[in-house]
This record gives C-alpha cells, structure tokens and sequence, in this order.
C-alpha cells in the first residue's frame, strides 16, 4: 500500500519534474517548506520570472499547490508541495515509445540525482562532527526474490522512510537528509 502523499506519476508530471531547476524547485520546497517565486529566485540564483515560469509547469502537473493563506496581499502568490514522493516504471508506459522515453530518460536523470547527492556528501563530510560521518550510511546486499517480494521490500522501504518523514526530528543537531535505495535485478 502507498503513503496517501505518494503519487504515481504519468508522462506529463514525470516530464515537469525531471528539469534540472524544477527538480532544484521541488526539493527546496519540499525541504524548508512553502515559498514564493521571490525566495526561490534568491535561494537558486534564478531571475523570478523564470523561476515562476516554471512554477506554472509545476503547478499544471498538480506537483505543487498554491498556499494562499500564506500570502500577506492579494499580490503574493505561495507555493508548497502537493505530495512527498512519486514513483513510476517505465511498465506504466504501456507500449508508448514517447511516454517509454520519458520515463527511461527520467530513470537515468533520477539516478544521476541521486549519485550526486552522495557525491555531494563525499566531498564536504570533512565539514561535519564525527557523529554524523559515522551515521551516514551506505548498505547493499545481494537478495534472491520474486518480483511480489521484491515489491514488497520496496513498499517497506518506502513506508519506513515515510514514517521519518512524518516525524522529522528538531533541535540544534538535526540536519536535512537524503535517503534513498534501489533494488534492481543485476548479475555480479
């Protein structure tokens, strides 16, 4: 069963996700919550029209929503995430070589994402106390499963990432985290 915030994404929303700035867009609101064009202009280093621009695409595809109980006049416009997470397979494609494309390219753009965040840590873990270089992570392991089982590991996963996300922690020593897995069927 998927958490209530998880959407299965079609071509058209995996497509408005997966430009570089409005990926950059969803994390940063994702991450310190509901923003304007303003503050994301200012946070990416974005002129505001482009970053609004591309708000709309995001809107359109029912990523983000508007929080207009957020704005202090009628000018404002305020923006927060419609759903945690997405998820696809290139399967959902059905046979459309466009829509198979997107989301193949969407896989490949999505994990250089992923490895760069880690690549990320690498290079400025020497900025961090000790505590956090020895809880960051990595684990793999070789499993041999069914592709029900291997949906089912998936689904554990995703609720047991999900709780934290419900929960976040606070205080002086908590910092953002990004975690993710893969579980692909793969040969030595």
């Amino acid at each position: 069963m998927s958490p209530a915030n998880r959407r299965t994404a079609d071509s058209s929303v995996i497509a408005a996700i997966n430009h570089p700035l409005r990926r950059r867009l969803i994390d940063l609101i994702g991450v310190e919550g509901p923003s304007t064009a303003s503050r994301l202009a200012e946070a990416t280093g974005e002129l505001v029209g482009n970053v609004s621009h591309h708000l709309k695409v995001l809107a359109a595809a029912g990523v983000i929503e508007e929080a207009p109980e957020l704005a202090k006049n009628r000018r404002e416009r305020w923006w927060r995430s419609a759903h945690a997470s997405y998820s696809w397979s290139v399967a959902d494609a059905g046979g459309d070589p466009a829509a198979e494309l997107v989301a193949t390219t969407a896989e490949e753009v999505n994990l250089a994402h992923h490895t760069a965040k880690v690549r990320g840590w690498f290079e400025d873990r020497q900025q961090y106390d000790e505590p956090w270089v020895r809880a960051a992570f990595s684990t793999e392991s070789w499993l041999t499963l069914t592709p029900e089982r291997l949906t089912e590991l998936s689904g554990r996963i995703q609720d047991l990432i999900q709780e934290y996300y419900e929960n976040p922690d606070s205080g002086e020593d908590a910092e953002t985290i990004f975690a993710f897995a893969h579980g692909v069927p793969a040969r030595p």
